[in-house]
């Protein structure tokens, strides 16, 4: 089984991956870089995660680094802020979308759990589902945030999942819990959503770790 996983630089998405790997051939590692919502620190710290995760999984693993900045402003800009964080996950799974077509990849990773954070309510999780047709594994869904972090320390992702970024600052002060996705795709009409996706994809680079 071959898979793509999106992943960050927080604790969740590295856990899943692991857990996930012992069932996999091979995981592609995309991570989203939201440069210039954050600072070089986050990608650092990702790809310190991502050589770690390569040494503790026994599938291959691959890094793509996909530029989701501009698409992430566009949104800001031109869509209610509101919704930012729903906005910005879905258009992450469109780009794991195309990057599993292109590499024959079964599925997506994610390290959702439910209820954490506003991006990761049931409601949320829907709409945000809705953007691709590819199923979407979340191997922590049901965990709580300590055994999550238990089993990042045992991996020994933690200490590399907690070091300074400055962390993203797109983030609205009062992000929406219950997105409706008639809202939402009323929204993404005012962007041109496949093109802000066909041209991440085009910039993306494959990294060597």
């Amino acid at each position: 089984m071959n898979l793509v996983s999106l992943i960050s630089s927080g604790i969740d998405s590295p856990v899943a991956t692991f857990l996930m790997s012992k069932n996999a051939d091979e995981i592609i590692l995309i991570h989203g870089d939201i440069t210039p919502f954050t600072d070089k620190r986050e990608k650092e710290n990702f790809l310190d995660l991502a050589r770690h995760l390569k040494k503790i999984c026994k599938c291959k693993i691959q890094v793509q680094l996909i530029p989701h900045g501009k698409s992430l402003s566009a949104f800001k800009q031109k869509c209610d802020n509101k919704f930012t964080c729903v906005f910005c996950k879905r258009m992450l799974l469109r780009y794991a979308e195309v990057m599993a077509k292109k590499n024959n990849c079964d599925a997506i990773i994610m390290g959702d759990s439910l209820g954490q954070v506003a991006s990761q309510t049931l409601q949320n999780i829907k709409t945000i589902e809705q953007a691709v047709q590819i199923p979407v594994l979340r191997p922590l869904i049901g965990f709580d945030k300590q055994e999550v972090v238990k089993i990042a320390k045992e991996i020994g992702t933690y200490e590399l999942s907690i070091k300074s970024s400055m962390g993203c600052s797109a983030v609205p002060n009062k992000p929406s819990t219950q997105s409706k996705l008639e809202k939402i795709m009323r929204e993404e009409k005012l962007l041109d959503v496949k093109e802000l996706v066909k041209k991440a994809i085009s910039e993306s680079k494959m990294v060597r770790i």
